[in-house]
């Protein structure tokens, strides 16, 4: 069978569930360097049509933003001034009613480069995450961690 690729290559996002996604979005932002992104011109214009109600929105940061999600970005990506949404390296939180209950298929490798995972394992534990387990083997070092709401991801 013959797969043809798209003629471009597809604008993706990583979706996170969250419990908090507005905590999810502080934490990931800070242990990034991301931004979070702020979709308040968006929503003041769709609450100015009546286009959704208030209680979809809660107030971050000093501006309106949607009570169920919120997405971090790279600052040097682009993204688009109307709404904010980010064009680039993006984590999307959506809230979420059931609680994790297993292990991540899916994660995030940090690698803040050599001779700083000790360093960076500390500033990470400072900003609410907390160590599972070093790991030593063959094929390298790495710290498994979790983040404030017990996914995991991994320092190299």
């Amino acid at each position: 069978m013959t797969r043809t690729p798209p003629a471009t290559p597809l604008h993706w996002k990583l979706v996170i569930d969250a419990a908090d996604p507005h905590a999810q979005a502080d934490f990931w932002a800070a242990a990034l360097g991301y931004e979070v992104e702020d979709n308040s011109a968006l929503i003041e214009r769709l609450l100015g049509f009546d286009a959704v109600p208030a209680e979809l929105t809660v107030e971050s940061h000093g501006r309106r933003a949607w009570r169920d999600l919120i997405a971090v970005r790279h600052p040097d990506d682009p993204h688009d001034e109307e709404s904010g949404t980010g064009l680039g390296r993006r984590l999307l939180f959506q809230r979420v009613p059931e609680p994790k209950t297993g292990k991540n298929r899916l994660h995030l490798d940090l690698h803040p480069g050599a001779g700083r995972r000790a360093d960076e394992v500390e500033r990470l534990r400072g900003l609410g995450a907390s160590v599972l387990r070093e790991v030593k083997e063959a094929g390298g070092e790495w710290v498994v961690m979790q983040d404030p709401e017990g996914n995991e991801f991994c320092v190299h």
